[in-house]
């Protein structure tokens, strides 16, 4: 069984400053990770942003969730991911999905192909970033990619290479993170239009997605860290009210409400019994939660993580 851990996602800062005081305060709390999503609208580049929260910082990790496989080549991005890795003395991991926002794609000139398509891309990707962030050499002739004698040129830090998160929801990408990940961060999934899929944001929907990562991990679930992000959060007397709490949550966790997975809300002692009951049943173990929250959940962080 996993130790609680719980990340922040952040994404915006006014100025350097501001960005890298924002990173030590996410540590200061007590936060073990802080992430950033991959999109191409009003957000800090991640790479960029990851490196100098990590300079800010000695102790938070840090970790795109997730990057999105078709936005960039993997050699590419594993040689900026062993730089990060090295630069912040082997505090970065690896976050990978198969991309879904249809902006992103319309803003690269890309096509927005089906699902089964960018999970194509993603599976054969997977690999190679595994073999190139172990400090392989790599050749190989696929597909989608092709590298002939392709390495990152950077010493690996974490042995044999920094963890990997992939986003999963949908089956086929629940089994393909079960196989490959050593994290796994369940999501409702995505329509074929791009939006989240309301009706999975459901407990029940939650235990019947963990039941299909047993299934299809075997022997590897119990080494398995999964993960879920949460929409909205808060705590009862922290200035959060229920009924903000909800709101945020409809608009922030694509259209879950209160009552869902994706909604953390209630006294410390309630969400401290959730968060237990759901590891006991399920394995989640690794929550991150929403900038707008950091704060207010920061009594939750302090008395579960590393428990």
């Amino acid at each position: 069984m996993h130790a609680f851990r719980f990340g922040v996602q952040l994404s915006n800062a006014a100025s350097g400053q501001a960005w890298a005081e924002l990173a030590r305060r996410a540590e200061s709390i007590g936060y073990d990770i802080l992430v950033m999503p991959d999109h191409l609208d009003r957000q800090l580049s991640p790479l960029v942003a990851l490196g100098v929260a990590a300079a800010a910082t000695t102790r938070i990790r840090v970790a795109a969730f997730v990057f999105a496989n078709d936005y960039r080549h993997p050699l590419i991005l594993a040689r900026e991911a062993a730089t990060l890795d090295l630069l912040s003395g082997g505090r970065f991991e690896l976050g990978l999905g198969a991309g879904w926002m249809r902006s992103d794609y319309r803003a690269l000139g890309l096509t927005y192909e089906p699902a089964s398509d960018r999970v194509d891309r993603l599976e054969e990707a997977i690999p190679i970033f595994k073999r190139l962030m172990s400090g392989e050499t790599v050749k190989h002739d696929g597909a989608h990619f092709h590298l002939d004698g392709a390495t990152t040129g950077v010493p690996v830090v974490q042995k044999p290479r920094p963890p990997l998160a992939i986003g999963a929801g949908r089956p086929r990408m629940l089994r393909l993170a079960a196989r490959e990940a050593d994290i796994v961060g369940i999501t409702t999934g995505f329509s074929r239009r791009g939006w989240p899929l309301i009706v999975k944001g459901t407990e029940t929907a939650l235990a019947e997605q963990v039941a299909l990562v047993r299934e299809a991990s075997g022997d590897r679930f119990e080494h398995l860290e999964l993960n879920l992000w949460i929409g909205s959060a808060g705590i009862a007397g922290s200035g959060n009210p229920i009924l903000q709490s909800a709101v945020a949550g409809v608009v922030g966790a694509g259209g879950a409400v209160y009552g869902s997975p994706y909604v953390l809300y209630g006294t410390l002692k309630s969400l401290r019994d959730l968060l237990q009951r759901r590891r006991d049943k399920l394995g989640i173990s690794y929550y991150t939660i929403p900038a707008r929250s950091m704060e207010s959940m920061a009594p939750l962080v302090e008395e579960m993580a590393g428990k």
